[in-house]
């Protein structure tokens, strides 16, 4: 988002955010959390007040969504809230921040396992942004909403329903939303059963580095090769994908987790759970 779009005008402020944003895609985020925080704690020593308020939220959204991509969204999910209540009341494109905000609350909701609240979210909030469509560009947001919707649905097992999404919108992606959405169209088709459809799909393409999705795409291989039964090739990606996870997430990151859990799956031969239809049959 170009902060100055929504901050009306340009000033030292406008300028060190965006340059905070820049580092926050480039995968830098804890220099652009604290850089973030640094300027939301001068936002209060601003002579204008609105102003030195609009600061403010704009690096506490930075701030809060860097710790979340670090995977320390649990800490901030307080803030978040209190975030969200602070904004309910802007008007106009200045709504983006917002649903910004909700999008990253939804993605802690996720890690916690909370799936059906970060569905409830995730619809509402794409009914906010289909009110401001008409007012400012709200591309990149909806589509880390659909991402998050993504996982709340295969946290449900509704995985017909996630690979609807992600394939319906694939198309419309680009960098790491196409890569997160490629992630959840192979995690989908996992969990349906069909391991070939999500190998094949998994090395489809080779999406661009991003370091909030280490380890995700690698796991999916992993499972999708243990269905078929190639269980040496599944135990060697997941290792892989743990190996990632660990280099480049922070440590109590909910992915590091999981890629434990399925490595330890794969190395003991468990089975991988059969496909819906197959265990109604069973």
């Amino acid at each position: 988002m170009k902060i100055a779009r929504v901050i009306r005008g340009r000033s030292r402020e406008v300028a060190a955010l965006e340059r905070l944003h820049q580092l926050y895609r480039d995968g830098e985020y804890e220099e652009a959390e604290a850089g973030a925080r640094a300027i939301e704690a001068r936002a209060g020593r601003l002579r204008k007040r609105a102003w030195g308020l609009a600061v403010g939220w704009h690096a506490r959204g930075l701030a809060t969504a860097a710790a979340c991509a670090q995977g320390r969204g649990t800490q901030v999910l307080a803030e978040l809230e209190s975030l969200t209540a602070e904004l309910e009341g802007i008007t106009g494109s200045g709504r983006t921040l917002l649903l910004m905000v909700r999008s990253n609350r939804m993605l802690v909701l996720n890690s916690q396992g909370r799936y059906s609240e970060a569905e409830s979210e995730g619809l509402d909030t794409l009914r906010g942004l289909t009110r401001i469509k008409h007012l400012t560009s709200v591309s990149h947001t909806e589509l880390c909403v659909l991402d998050n919707l993504v996982d709340a649905l295969c946290g449900q097992d509704r995985y017909e329903e996630a690979e609807a999404v992600a394939r319906g919108n694939l198309p419309r992606a680009e960098g790491g939303t196409l890569a997160a959405l490629h992630c959840g169209l192979v995690i989908s088709l996992n969990g349906q059963g069909r391991y070939q459809e999500a190998l094949t799909e998994a090395r489809r393409f080779v999406p661009l580095r991003d370091r909030s999705l280490s380890g995700r795409l690698g796991m999916g291989i992993a499972v999708a090769l243990h269905g078929l039964g190639r269980r040496s090739e599944a135990e060697a990606a997941a290792r892989e994908a743990l190996e990632d996870c660990e280099r480049s997430l922070y440590p109590d990151h909910p992915r590091i987790r999981e890629a434990r859990a399925l490595l330890a799956r794969v190395t003991a031969d468990d089975p991988p759970s059969p496909p819906p239809e197959e265990a109604a049959r069973g």
